[in-house]
């Protein structure tokens, strides 16, 4: 392997790790959409916006710490995908505006709109963002409609586009394929237990509690559901394989299946993920409140051996369902050699940043929250 390919290899692990952590961290999202559920007065409520609301910045960051890392290291997808299909990217960064509006102005005073209203805001950040982010990344499995010639850049006036997209749908396309909503649900069933395990853990309260307890039992059997069926699909599905020498894209039948076969430490990362996730369902299910660890580290090894199989063993992990030439592989969307080694220079501070994070987790999830606290604090979301 030479040390372009090493680098693009190296960045395609470090942008599932991402992907992997931002999957994690939608457990805020998962919690918002709770909301009504595990809250039946206002001071329940409040507990459990104040309990999110310490971690829901970290969600933030990391989406737009990947979508930047994605940019810096494969911008061709970020172009094509980011600027195609504009439709899907442009909902998902309303429902995420309408998060941060709701934390910012939920309890100011002389609040017109009441916390109802922004109760709404978070609710509907809760549900649609997991699930658009999950049906954005089941394209990378399922492609998208566009083509790529890089002709178009060496032209002069006219159209200088790289990448165009074929469809006037930009992107909401992905709804018509059930592989994408089987993800897209399985993540959103994903967040809502990730969010009960981690309420169980932060809140004090032994009402809210026993209703974290029944929804894990819910939200497990849609998790289980939903997730189950895009893997059998993802087994038995088509994928597009590129030529190591020649970068011909080739449809391979059974495709994922094979990367899983033929790299057999990223199959025991996905099955050691899938077993920790089960093992918080069981735990949450007694009311443990170390559900959230173990649900935690399950679903960053699960998700991050799902995004290895998408682009490692010379796949194309964003397939063109318009071109099959025009499919996104690690080799022919990087950035130049020059620009992945700067870079990953700098991503050697990423351990001090996961620590800074660390740091700040505990440190604002130290102290669980109780009625009392809610009834009494002035600084609250």
């Amino acid at each position: 392997m030479d040390t372009l390919s090493l680098l693009q290899h190296y960045w395609w692990f470090l942008i599932a790790l991402l992907g992997a952590l931002l999957v994690f961290l939608l457990f805020v999202q998962g919690g918002q959409s709770l909301i009504g559920t595990l809250g039946r007065t206002e001071v329940e409520r409040s507990m459990i916006v104040n309990a999110l609301g310490r971690k829901w910045e970290l969600t933030f960051t990391t989406l737009v710490t990947f979508g930047g890392a994605f940019f810096a290291s494969f911008p061709l997808f970020y172009s094509t995908s980011f600027g195609g299909a504009t439709y899907v990217w442009m909902l998902i960064l309303l429902v995420f505006v309408l998060q941060a509006v709701a934390y910012e102005y939920r309890t100011k005073p002389r609040n017109i709109f009441g916390t109802r209203t922004y109760d709404l805001f978070l609710e509907i950040n809760g549900l649609l963002g997991p699930l658009l982010l999950g049906m954005a990344v089941g394209t990378l499995f399922t492609g998208g409609w566009f083509t790529v010639d890089r002709l178009n850049i060496a032209q002069l006036g006219g159209n200088t586009t790289i990448s165009q997209w074929t469809t006037p749908w930009h992107g909401l396309e992905a709804l018509g394929d059930w592989r994408n909503w089987s993800l897209g649900l399985a993540v959103l069933f994903l967040a809502r237990l990730l969010g009960a395990q981690y309420l169980l853990k932060s809140i004090d309260d032994a009402a809210v509690a026993a209703r974290c307890r029944t929804q894990i039992r819910i939200a497990a059997i849609g998790f289980l559901t939903f997730f189950l069926d895009f893997v059998c699909e993802l087994l038995f599905a088509e994928g597009y394989a590129a030529d190591p020498v020649s970068g011909a894209i080739t449809a391979e039948p059974y495709k994922y299946l094979h990367n899983l076969l033929e790299m057999p430490v990223v199959t025991v990362v996905l099955v050691v993920g899938a077993l920790a996730v089960v093992w918080s369902i069981v735990d949450g299910w007694r009311g443990r409140r170390r559900a959230i660890w173990f649900g935690g580290a399950g679903t960053v090894l699960a998700v991050l051996a799902l995004l290895l199989c998408a682009g490692w063993n010379d796949t194309a992990y964003y397939p063109s369902l318009a071109d099959m030439q025009s499919s996104l592989t690690i080799r022919n969307s990087s950035s130049s050699e020059f620009t992945l080694r700067v870079m990953a220079y700098v991503s050697l501070f990423i351990p001090i940043v996961v620590a800074y994070i660390w740091y700040v987790w505990r440190a604002l999830g130290r102290k669980s929250i109780t009625r009392e606290e809610m009834q009494h604090d002035d600084h609250k979301y």
